[in-house]
Parts: C-alpha cells; sequence; structure tokens
C-alpha cells in the first residue's frame, strides 16, 4: 500500500490521473443525479458519441481535439434538447441518426487526416494516464464553470427536471433550461471523455448518481454522494489498473459498477424525505 501511494504521489503521470479522476468524478457528482432523476442516459450517450465528429474535425483543421470536443458535446447538446423538447415520436431515430453519424464523421475524418498516428482506442476508452497540464487545466475549467451556473440556476434546473409541468405553469423559461441542462450534460462529457473514453463515460456519469439515488433522497446528499462514490471508484480503479497492469478507463468503470451493485444490496433510503 505504502509502494502504491508512493507511486501516485511521485510520478507525474500518476498524479494527473488521479487528477483528472477526481475533476470527472465533480462533474458526474454536480449532472449525473438530474441524468438518472430524468431518465435521459440515452440523450446523454447521443451527445457523448457524437463528440468523436468534432474531435475528427479538430483533428483534420490542426486544432486542439478538446476544442473540437466541446464544439461538437455543445452543438449535440442542443440538438438533442431540440429533438427530445419538439418531435418526441421521431425521437430514438433521430438521436441514433446523430449518435451514429457523429460517430462515422469522426472516424472518417481522423482517417483523412495526414499523418494521423493516434490509436482511436484512446478516445472510445480514455486514456487517463497521459492527461497533461493544459488538458487539467480545461477540466478544471469546466468544472467551475458548471459549479458557478449549478449554483446560481439550481433551483430552476431541479424544479424542470422534477416537474417540467408545474415549473412552466410557474413560468419559468422550460425549453431554455432544458437547453441548457443539455449543454451542461454536454460540457460534463467533455470533462470525462479522457478518464474513460466515450464508449464508457456514461457507466461514471450515471451508475454513482443512481446508487446514491437509491440510498438518499435529498438532491444535495445525492449530488455529494455521487461525488464521493466516483472519486472513491477513479482512485481505486487507477490502483487496481496500475496493480494488475490493465487499462486504467475500463478499470475505473468495473469499480464504478461494483459500487452500484452495493448500493443496489443496501437498504434502501437512509436519509429522510426529499426536499
Amino acid at each position: 500500500m505504502s509502494a502504491l501511494l508512493t507511486a501516485f504521489l511521485t510520478q507525474r503521470f500518476l498524479t494527473h490521473a488521479l487528477l483528472g479522476g477526481m475533476l470527472a468524478s465533480l462533474a458526474a457528482g454536480l449532472l449525473g443525479p438530474f441524468v438518472v432523476a430524468r431518465r435521459i442516459s440515452y440523450l446523454a450517450g447521443g451527445i457523448a458519441h457524437s463528440v468523436l465528429g468534432g474531435i475528427g474535425l479538430a483533428h483534420w483543421l490542426g486544432w486542439p481535439p478538446l476544442l473540437g470536443a466541446a464544439g461538437a458535446a455543445v452543438l449535440s447538446g442542443l440538438a438533442i434538447g431540440t429533438i427530445h423538447r419538439r418531435w418526441r415520436a421521431q425521437e430514438d431515430t433521430l438521436i441514433s441518426a446523430l449518435w451514429a453519424g457523429g460517430m462515422a464523421a469522426g472516424v472518417l475524418l481522423l482517417t483523412a487526416t495526414p499523418g494521423y498516428q493516434n490509436d482511436l482506442s484512446s478516445y472510445l476508452f480514455g486514456n487517463i494516464l497521459m492527461l497533461d497540464g493544459p488538458a487539467l487545466m480545461l477540466m478544471a475549467g469546466l468544472d467551475g464553470l458548471l459549479l458557478v451556473v449549478m449554483a446560481l440556476l439550481h433551483r430552476h434546473l431541479r424544479a424542470v427536471s422534477f416537474d417540467a409541468d408545474f415549473a412552466q405553469l410557474r413560468g419559468l423559461p422550460v425549453m431554455a433550461l432544458e437547453l441548457l441542462l443539455m449543454t451542461l450534460i454536454a460540457l460534463t462529457v467533455v470533462v470525462m471523455l479522457q478518464v474513460v473514453g466515450l464508449i464508457l463515460l456514461i457507466a461514471l456519469l450515471t451508475l454513482p448518481a443512481a446508487g446514491a439515488e437509491r440510498l438518499l433522497r435529498t438532491l444535495p446528499a445525492i449530488s455529494l454522494a455521487t461525488t464521493g462514490i466516483a472519486a472513491a471508484c477513479s482512485a481505486s480503479g487507477l490502483a487496481l489498473a496500475y496493480l494488475a497492469d490493465w487499462p486504467a478507463g475500463p478499470a475505473i468503470v468495473l469499480t464504478t459498477l461494483a459500487a452500484y451493485v452495493l448500493c443496489l444490496l443496501a437498504p434502501r433510503r437512509l436519509m429522510g424525505a426529499s426536499s
């Protein structure tokens, strides 16, 4: 154990990986409960997978990949939010088209990029061990933006998430708030992208929140618990990957799945009535 702790404190790539996991866990704690409460994991998955198109375009143009990811995520979030609100009958088909089209465009653009030699699996399954200072600063900046928006509009977003019709009657701009929520989910996708990748990030975004929701009632408590569970799973998954020489992203997701199973087995509702 002491050798493992020493490695995390002295080896820069492990320190960066641990910090990245904590930043991703904070994003999961802020947005995961809303994704689970609204049962929109599929919408979040559509945003996540369409991001590959933005990454491919950024590589093709010579831009930073995370800049392309952020742009594609926000545009996809706005598009999916509009689809969810206005075209419910065709929602599954339209989001599936965006999902598949984004991934296909990303693969084609990456293939067409002259001199591109990176492994595509690093985007699909994450490469947390390759996080550097600028990437961590971008993740921290996105987390800071999420914190500010949630602090200012938490009550409005909660009202829209749990009872949109009642929020409409109260005069809240439901459409605008739903699009904002999708945009925040899109930014959370970007935060988690390098930690567990496009394919696995939905697990980190939803499983800790689903486990916390089973045990707790109040949204602040669920949010804090989600952050704690995700952080513990990120750290333990990194440790498991280091000791067993496994890929870090899948190891983090497996520990997250184990934590969710433990939450399912625990007594329900450890705290009082919802507020």
